[in-house]
């Protein structure tokens, strides 16, 4: 099994840029989350987004896998253990930042004597950094959030 520095030095100079920025972004996404709320936060964020087409094809979808792991390996090893809002916020935004067209999407399952809450980031109707089971393991608040 190859050590987290032999895996971080295979990294190809794209993927280590993404997690940089993950990096960065996930401890002020979410502190952001924590004291300005949600709607607050991705508004913030959808304030920052480029004004142009996206794109949907194989390509897109080839690189959402890959910033989605960036964003993941930056949540799991970096200074804040972001959960899934703040991972699938940070990925979001990478994503429409890169042109790649994204939705953020929301869900809840019954867990014993609970609710779990889940948020996913889906490309052209394929989640990117949750299994392809997502759908069917939560039931969604709607189609998507689109309010900023």
């Amino acid at each position: 099994m190859m050590d987290k520095w032999e895996k971080f030095n295979r990294l190809t100079s794209g993927e280590l840029w993404f997690l940089i920025r993950a990096l960065c972004l996930l401890p002020l996404v979410t502190l952001g989350l924590r004291l300005k709320g949600f709607k607050s936060m991705q508004s913030t964020l959808a304030n920052r987004l480029p004004v142009g087409d996206v794109s949907i094809d194989q390509k897109a979808l080839s690189q959402a896998y890959v910033i989605a792991r960036m964003v993941k390996v930056a949540a799991v090893h970096g200074l804040c253990r972001a959960t899934c809002l703040p991972q699938s916020l940070v990925l979001w935004w990478l994503l429409q930042r890169r042109g790649i067209g994204s939705d953020l999407r929301f869900g809840v399952q019954r867990a014993e004597d609970r609710l779990e809450a889940h948020a996913w980031v889906e490309v052209d109707g394929v989640p990117v950094n949750d299994t392809e089971d997502v759908r069917q393991r939560f039931n969604m608040f709607s189609d998507e959030v689109k309010e900023y």
